[in-house]
């Protein structure tokens, strides 16, 4: 009796192992191991190049970008901001709904549909430092401010990877999305104007060296004249956009760019035009970018539009289409998203906003 109980025990054990298992797998992968030789190697591969261009069902253009033309692979790892999150932490995070009778139009582009955003056009660079995750939040969020308010102002990277501290992950070393969202709850975060990205430079040159650390936290604006802590914008919410693609398209039709994540492999670096969907290579790690619409391609492939941080001289002008509806690269798994806030802003002329004064009663 007692060596059946052990061997139900035991079963029940390698059940729950391999459901954990399957739950990682199903999120944005870590980057492999990589040998010391193949680290010091060059991202971008002639061969990679060849495979793509001469696949007949590879939906995309590759090509030697300029940009990454003497980066290596342990370079070009390090600019792949995005940490495993922490099971506790998505756990703790909402997740948003929305109705499924909503009509969708078949293509959609943030930057149309509220033109007089221009933050929402910007292409920006993340240079030598592996804060995507931070981009992506700050991006959308400011993106967001205009929606409702009808504000143009663009928010600090800066405050951000600075001084979100562990809690965020390792600023320049990476860190966790949803994170940022929690961040700009609490917190708050100033405008670029007050607290500027510390490379300035950014990585629109070639071979430029992904190495600087993680900038220091001084909470003071650059100008003499500003207040920190007036310059601070609140967002009321951070959460989980559920992992249905009319979800995510919802969501985003709705309250505007929201922040994604995805698993990065070789042939990414290559990527020019069309719709993206991984052909060859292995994993390089997670990266975190800007969702602005959705679309079908001229070959009838569903795609995702996206902003990217690595200058106007990559992808198609700075952004990149990847293949919706089938979670390519894990694309579709966790985006977060959180809504602005009133607090700390004069709104005085703006009427019939769906936001809160704070977070009080908000996700």
């Amino acid at each position: 009796m007692g060596r059946q109980r052990r061997r139900l025990c035991a079963a029940i054990l390698l059940i729950v192992c391999l459901c954990d298992v399957f739950h990682v797998q199903k999120k944005v992968e870590a980057a492999e191991p990589h040998s010391q030789l193949k680290l010091n190697s060059r991202i971008l591969q002639d061969s990679i190049v060849k495979t793509v261009n001469e696949h007949p069902n590879a939906g995309w253009k590759a090509a030697i970008n300029p940009k990454f033309s003497d980066y290596t692979v342990s370079q070009f790892k390090h600019i792949l901001g995005v940490k495993p999150t922490p099971r506790s932490l998505l756990e703790a995070t909402p997740v948003v709904t929305h109705d499924k009778s909503l009509k969708l139009p078949s293509e959609f582009d943030a930057r149309t549909a509220w033109p007089q955003c221009s933050t929402i056009s910007r292409i920006l660079d993340q240079g030598h430092c592996g804060s995507c995750w931070a981009f992506a939040a700050v991006e959308s969020l400011s993106d967001r401010f205009c929606i409702q308010f009808k504000t143009n102002t663009s928010l600090s990277v800066n405050d951000l990877l600075a001084c979100c501290g562990f809690m965020c992950g390792s600023g320049c070393n990476g860190g966790y999305p949803i994170a940022a969202w929690r961040y700009f709850k609490h917190h708050g975060v100033v405008t670029e104007e007050c607290d500027p990205y510390f490379d300035d430079t950014g990585c629109s040159h070639p071979g430029c060296e992904p190495a600087y650390p993680t900038p220091k936290c001084v909470r003071k604006c650059v100008n003499g004249n500003q207040i920190w802590k007036s310059s601070k914008h609140y967002s009321v919410s951070a959460y989980k956009i559920n992992s249905d693609p009319q979800d995510i398209m919802a969501e985003l039709y709705k309250n505007g760019p929201i922040e994604v994540a995805f698993t990065v492999y070789e042939d990414f670096a290559h990527y020019k035009s069309g719709v993206y969907k991984h052909i060859t290579g292995g994993v390089m790690g997670g990266h975190a970018v800007k969702l602005i619409g959705w679309g079908t391609s001229e070959d009838g492939e569903d795609y995702w539009l996206i902003a990217n941080q690595w200058n106007k001289g990559w992808g198609e002008d700075g952004l990149f289409k990847i293949r919706r509806g089938t979670n390519e690269c894990g694309i579709e798994d966790d985006p977060v998203a959180g809504l602005p806030s009133t607090r700390n802003i004069n709104i005085r002329e703006i009427a019939g906003t769906n936001t809160a004064e704070d977070g009080s009663s908000a996700l």
